[in-house]
């Protein structure tokens, strides 16, 4: 009878999971993340996901669907897991050599499946434009570092496939993107890749007037290039192609990355202050790799949760797009597997687990998309033994802010100590304030003895810190 009445359990929950959409391997449960952080406040809840359905206002997040073009994953492996993340706006990589393995016929097949499901789900397409072709003289490869066509023949099969890609998904895709980190590998030139640019806009906007071009996609986070770059562009009357400066740049910490960021939006605002900026390609991985970014470093899914969600609201902080680097692991082939992803692989073909990281960067899109505005100058004080980095917005249609700050003094650390801080607000926007952790989603109540709340002025004492971000908000933005 017992067993009878498990497997019946089973199948119920079984047929819930199928019903709702949510893949198998996906907890909901209010503990689906469990940490050393305590912070000696009762526990009121956790905050609750939102797929891609579910958000109505826009967003300043992209998610990485990458290396599809080179068989290094398969969006079968882990197609199921997007759209219950939160993020609508997809980076796919057109794939050049595999759409054309003999010269002249292009096949789109492997490429439709992937946008017309990824449509189907609510999701919204982000296409690179990338890499070679092998198959002409001078065209390069498929690889990242190989280098884009620089011969006549490679460069005229180039605008064919690049004409025939943005004919045959116009209507579907009006985010486009550039070659990928054309300033690494073989040596390019500024000069050579604005021109490359140009050169591959200008067949897009002919095919598809009203689309929407980054630019550049350069790997380095390097003001003097960029302004090299950008010169060249706005030397030819050039730069209204585009409506993104994309850029990419590791940083061990997180944090480091923000002062050669301003300085590039400085520079960018010589040349055409309306071109915004997205961070196109960042993620940590969450285990120790010998090979890409990062390597070299004895990482976890604790460290890659709190360096994902620090890079991901510091760059909202500074009015930057920001982009996740990658939904899923992927095996690259030749080297090893990049554990970049959300998710971890065994194979190509198969999932082994989801990631601490895949709910902390849930918790951060269920609470920031763009019914949250900036509050450039909000009124605020941390007291803390180390420096806090803290952003604040405002849910006008709410009536209430949300603080978000965390310790960025060093790359995140595989512990969960925290420092006691006093938080003064003056003018803010909190009726009934509490304390949540981003990382688990824990939303904790804050004693009364630790707060003071009279005409706008709010301070909070003995308010836990550590090198995860963690926000401070009305109840009801974060209890629903």
């Amino acid at each position: 009878m017992q067993r009878r009445t498990t497997l019946a359990l089973i199948s119920v929950l079984f047929a819930a999971v199928c019903t709702t959409g949510w893949p198998q391997m996906l907890d909901r449960t209010d503990s689906r993340v469990q940490t050393t952080l305590r912070t000696g406040w009762k526990c009121l809840g956790t905050i609750q996901p939102r797929s891609v359905s579910e958000i109505d206002a826009g967003q300043n997040w992209a998610l990485g669907c990458e290396t599809l073009c080179r068989d290094y994953i398969y969006w079968d492996t882990y197609k199921d897991y997007v759209a219950p993340l939160g993020i609508k706006t997809i980076r796919l990589q057109g794939g050049w050599a595999k759409t054309e393995k003999v010269p002249g016929v292009y096949d789109f097949a492997w490429l439709d499946y992937v946008i017309d499901d990824a449509l189907s789900k609510g999701l919204e397409i982000w296409l690179e434009t990338d890499y070679g072709n092998p198959i002409y003289e001078g065209a390069g490869t498929a690889d990242l570092g190989a280098g884009f066509p620089t011969s006549e023949v490679g460069l005229a099969a180039w605008d064919r496939w690049v004409e025939a890609m943005a004919t045959r998904y116009k209507g579907r895709v009006n985010k486009w993107a550039m070659w990928n980190e054309p300033d690494i590998g073989v040596k390019k030139t500024p000069e050579l890749i604005a021109n490359f640019n140009i050169r591959t806009a200008e067949i897009i906007k002919r095919i598809i007037p009203d689309a929407r071009i980054g630019a550049l996609s350069l790997a380095r986070i390097d003001p003097k290039y960029l302004d090299a770059c950008l010169k060249v562009m706005a030397d030819q009357d050039k730069l209204g192609l585009f409506e993104w400066v994309i850029y990419h740049g590791y940083t061990k910490n997180p944090d480091d990355a923000y002062k050669n960021v301003e300085a590039m939006k400085e520079v960018v605002g010589k040349y055409k202050p309306k071109l915004k900026m997205w961070q196109g390609e960042n993620g940590c991985p969450s285990e120790r790799a010998s090979k890409f970014a990062l390597s070299g470093h004895d990482w976890s899914e604790l460290t890659q949760a709190k360096w994902n969600t620090r890079r991901m609201l510091g760059d909202l902080g500074h009015d930057c797009i920001s982009s996740v680097f990658t939904i899923c692991d992927f095996d690259h082939t030749g080297r090893e597997i990049n554990r970049k992803g959300l998710l971890k692989i065994n194979d190509k073909r198969n999932l082994a687990k989801v990631k601490m990281a895949y709910y902390a960067v849930q918790n951060v899109v269920s609470v920031f998309d763009n019914n949250l505005v900036r509050q450039q100058d909000y009124a605020c004080t941390i007291e803390c033994e180390q420096p806090i980095t803290w952003f604040a917005y405002r849910h006008e249609q709410a009536g209430s802010d949300v603080l978000v700050f965390w310790n960025g003094t060093t790359y995140p650390l595989d512990t969960n100590d925290t420092l006691p801080a006093t938080i003064r607000v003056s003018g803010g926007q909190f009726a009934d304030p509490v304390w949540a952790d981003l990382i688990t989603g824990r939303i904790y109540e804050i004693p009364e003895e630790c707060k003071s709340l009279a005409e706008g002025n709010m301070v909070l004492e003995n308010v836990p810190t550590h090198d995860g971000p963690a926000i401070i908000t009305d109840r009801k933005i974060v209890l629903k």
